[in-house]
């Protein structure tokens, strides 16, 4: 057996830390196959280049398994000063620094472009798509001097709902995360049907659901619950409510096992009910992130979402009928946006109330999209262009300073307006020195009149 040294690379802190639930996974599938195993979260080491190289003379591991969950934060403001894989490349110098372990790069961002990020961050192997058997077998092969591809695709054969396994979590690193989040991430299931035109979830984990055990889900949850103390969750599911009504046998177990928990997710602002959200809160659901994405029919069309804006306006209200607060990621510059679509964009978002909407200007251009596809078409990208670096497609049709320019105005001095992201994250940041933890924009929403949460709107009044 080998001695495998993970590490979580990730440093992103917007809009809050997340546990590196990948690098979980594949320590527990390791683990299990009687490897002895160490994982490093860089981020939660204070992002300390010496520990890190302190924690791999300690260990001194036969392989270092890298797992790399964002290579930036699709924040068109933010450009280069979020992109992390400059910082990847570093740690894997770090690696080299202190021993002859060989390293295999791995995780979601690491999937979206995997030869290339192979070869700026220099990396020993990849694997493309879910790591827990592929790391398995590539560690496997390589002790016994098998030669493996530099990159090995785990994407043709995706993993049945019986295959998927429960994280192995480290004490340290959740204490870690308890206290900057106050929550902790899991998957109900995996993979995505729908063909958003910017979405890589079908490209990184097959286009239909594969839903895990509902028993098994909330396994993870009582266990986390009872030995760790863990009772706020947010299932990162590409879509939480999917049509076949998994995510309600979810929610039935979490009622008949009474756990005090309470949880969120992402939604699709489609096929919600009151009767629905009725089970849902009863299960501990306290806030809804809908994707919408697109703020009207014309726009909603031109991304593939799916559904229409009255179906988005028809989510909302269930949700505010059901005393839920919900929140909107729209993004305003996709295909076919006009002046007059941002208009009537901009329009739409008053019918949503007292919901919080987070805007976001532009697309990030990532490969295998049909957004890619359409910038390559149009002429705003070259077809060999590289998308490493942070990209983004705007339409030709309204140009960025103007349309950004209307939105500001829109939503100036609205608490619960939230545009550029950075306004919302120096927000946070200010909610987080008062000790407030969690998802924190669900505490703008008050319901019956009542200011529940005065303190809280006092400090966004002032930031803006």
């Amino acid at each position: 057996m080998s001695r495998i040294f993970i590490l979580s690379v990730n440093v992103s802190t917007e809009p809050y830390p997340v546990y590196p639930l990948g690098m979980a996974i594949i320590a527990s599938a390791l683990a299990r196959r009687g490897h002895e195993i160490r994982q490093f979260d860089f981020l939660a080491s204070g992002c300390s280049q010496d520990g890190l190289r302190q924690a791999l003379r300690e260990f001194s591991p036969d392989f270092v398994c890298i797992s790399l969950r964002n290579i930036d934060n699709v924040d068109s403001f933010s450009l280069e000063k979020a992109w992390y894989l400059p910082l990847a490349r570093e740690q894997v110098g770090i690696v080299r620094e202190v021993t002859v372990a060989r390293i295999i790069v791995g995780g979601p961002g690491f999937s979206l472009m995997p030869e290339d990020i192979l070869e700026f961050i220099g990396a020993d192997y990849g694997i493309a798509g879910e790591g827990e058997t592929a790391v398995c077998e590539m560690v496997a092969a390589l002790a016994d001097g098998v030669s493996m591809p530099r990159v090995f695709s785990a994407k043709q054969k995706p993993l049945s709902c019986n295959e998927m396994i429960a994280p192995l979590y480290d004490k340290g690193l959740l204490d870690f995360h308890m206290a900057h989040s106050g929550m902790l991430n899991l998957q109900t299931k995996r993979g995505c049907p729908y063909i958003c035109g910017y979405c890589t979830y079908p490209s990184l984990e097959g286009g239909r659901f594969r839903p895990r055990d509902p028993g098994a889900v909330v396994d993870d949850v009582e266990r986390a619950w009872r030995d760790y103390g863990v009772g706020s969750f947010f299932f990162t599911d590409s879509i939480f409510n999917d049509p076949g009504g998994h995510h309600l046998k979810v929610a039935e177990e979490l009622v008949r096992r009474n756990l005090p928990v309470k949880w969120t997710g992402f939604f699709r602002p489609q096929g919600i009910s009151r009767g629905k959200l009725a089970l849902l809160k009863r299960s501990g659901l306290y806030a809804v992130e809908f994707g919408t994405d697109a703020t009207c029919d014309a726009t909603l069309l031109a991304m593939t979402k799916g559904f229409t804006f009255a179906e988005v306006l028809d989510a909302n209200e269930a949700c505010l009928a059901e005393e839920i607060p919900c929140a909107h990621s729209v993004i305003f510059g996709g295909p076919d946006e006009t002046p007059d679509t941002v208009q009537e964009g901009l329009r739409n978002m008053e019918k949503l109330g007292n919901s919080i909407v987070f805007a976001f200007s532009g697309i990030r251009i990532l490969p295998d999209t049909a957004i890619h596809a359409r910038a390559i078409r149009e002429g705003v990208l070259d077809a060999g262009a590289s998308l490493l670096k942070p990209t983004y497609y705007f339409s030709p049709e309204i140009t960025p300073e103007t349309m950004n320019a209307l939105i500001m105005k829109s939503f100036r001095n609205r608490g619960n307006r939230i545009f550029p992201p950075s306004s919302g994250l120096e927000r946070l940041a200010v909610l987080k020195r008062f000790g407030f933890r969690g998802i924190l924009w669900d505490r703008l929403i008050s319901f019956n009149g009542r200011e529940e949460w005065t303190s809280f709107k006092l400090i966004i009044r002032h930031q803006d």
